[in-house]
């Protein structure tokens, strides 16, 4: 019990055990890098029958009313997984080994935006998917060009498409299936604009695809066509965007290899491309050239594509999985393959999902590490290459992690204070550690550097290439 309620060995009068503490006064909240909201407070004076053992922070959307929520044992709370440019009103509550106190004293608003900075590539680079100009391997990071405006990013498997603050969309590498979209198939070496349109949003790359939502909310895809994986009905590869439908209520789109994900405005999610393995999520296993709904559910939030596999977490923190589960990526504790999204266990605390090619790597709320599935490679990030596991279990005591991105050998992360990790193979400098070998088991930290910002929806390919954003020097 707090200091004070214990006077000369008796009870204070009045004193409750279970009395829950005084609410805490809410400061500023200010929107941060990939789509985070950071709560600023001041905790309560009354702790109420016991010591306050976290804050739990939350952003309400002012338009579709979905609950974002954040834990922290104090001041700040960070809140992940908003979207650009959506306004939120936030509460902070303190609790203690009795329950939560009222919400807090004051709530305020803020909009999430995307902090923006330069961009630098590492890597295997045998098509110019580095961008540097060339098609030599960096074994470190390096930056490229003298953009610092670059908001979001994703990688196919030779290939790269980028989208600036400014509504701009590059693309580089390898275009033999006309995914660069500027209506050839020639391969380049560093980013060049799409059209002259300043509209787009964001960009996923499949194998030899990209999808892309403008700010208009309307859906473009181009590249190959195979399996569906264009969403526009047919099979025909495009090399300039084409318009998927009519609709103006897209909001965010992932790719895996060969198939995507998008959600709308309204919470809902939707596949395309190759669902022979049930990564759809349509409790089906056939390839799709439209999009189909994903269940019924209206509170996706992240969402992420794999090779033949699918994850997603909803605004109430729960995570779910489906598609192939050979080495145990579904998480349920066996390697069965699902056509509809299953929870992994019960838990509400889940905050960010990767796909690597077998495997999952999860940050939760509390920032803390998890994986699971394949582990060849390091990719577990657990000090061994064996056995496989099929259940998530946590990597290392740390409460600092905030993003993962996987590629199909390789996983990169970002801690709360800005520093770059990586596991797994090292070859051709996929881990930019200055190395191409031997692979690592464990996270080892790239650089010194503490203005990593995000690391965006890279896609699945064989070999390892990384990109980031960070903050200007």
């Amino acid at each position: 019990m707090p200091i004070g309620d214990r006077i000369g060995g008796f009870i204070r009068p009045g004193f409750n055990p279970l009395l829950a503490p005084g609410a805490p006064t809410i400061g500023t909240a200010s929107s941060g890098g990939a789509l985070n909201i950071s709560i600023a407070f001041t905790a309560p004076s009354d702790v109420g029958g016991g010591a306050i053992t976290s804050y739990e922070a939350v952003a309400t959307d002012t338009v579709t009313a979905a609950v974002f929520t954040g834990t922290a044992a104090s001041s700040p709370v960070t809140i992940t997984g908003l979207t650009e440019g959506q306004s939120y009103t936030t509460t902070v509550t303190a609790i203690n080994a009795y329950g939560p106190s009222g919400i807090s004293a004051a709530s305020n608003s803020v909009q999430a935006e995307t902090v923006v900075g330069e961009l630098w590539s590492w890597g295997y680079n045998n098509m110019g998917q580095l961008g540097l100009g060339d098609t030599t391997d960096r074994s470190s990071p390096v930056q490229v060009g003298a953009l610092i405006t670059w908001k979001q990013l994703s990688m196919g498997e030779r290939w790269t498409a980028a989208t600036t603050a400014d509504g701009k969309l590059y693309t580089w590498g390898e275009a033999s299936d006309g995914q660069l979209g500027h209506s050839n198939t020639t391969a380049l070496s560093s980013p060049v604009q799409v059209g002259a349109l300043t509209t787009w949003s964001n960009v996923a790359s499949l194998l030899d695809t990209s999808a892309s939502v403008k700010t208009d909310g309307t859906l473009w895809t181009w590249g190959s066509g195979t399996q569906g994986r264009l969403g526009d009905g047919t099979t025909v590869a495009k090399s300039s965007p084409i318009q998927v439908g009519a609709l103006t209520d897209w909001l965010r789109v992932s790719a895996g290899t060969t198939h995507c994900l998008s959600t709308k405005t309204d919470g809902t999610l939707w596949s395309w491309g190759s669902g022979g393995a049930g990564q759809l999520g349509d409790n089906a296993q056939t390839n799709r050239s439209s999009p189909v709904q994903v269940g019924v559910l209206t509170t996706w939030a992240t969402i992420k594509a794999g090779s033949q596999w699918s994850a997603g977490i909803t605004t109430d923190g729960k995570l779910y999985i489906w598609g192939v589960s050979s080495y145990g990526a579904g998480g349920q504790g066996n390697t069965t393959e699902t056509s509809s999204p299953v929870q992994v266990g019960a838990l509400t605390t889940w905050a960010e999902v990767a796909c690597a090619k077998s495997s999952a790597i999860a940050v939760k709320t509390d920032g803390t590490l998890w994986t699971w599935g394949y582990a060849t490679y390091g990719l577990l990030g657990n000090g061994t290459t064996s056995p496989n596991i099929s259940s998530p279990v946590q990597v290392g005591s740390l409460t600092n992690w905030a993003l993962v991105i996987a590629g199909d050998r390789n996983v990169y992360a970002v801690k709360t204070d800005g520093t770059l990790w990586a596991w797994g193979i090292a070859s051709n400098g996929a881990l930019g550690n200055g190395t191409t070998s031997p692979q690592i088991n464990s996270p080892i930290q790239i650089g010194a550097l503490t203005t990593w910002l995000e690391i965006p929806g890279i896609g699945i390919h064989t070999e390892g290439s990384g990109l980031m954003i960070k903050t200007v020097s």
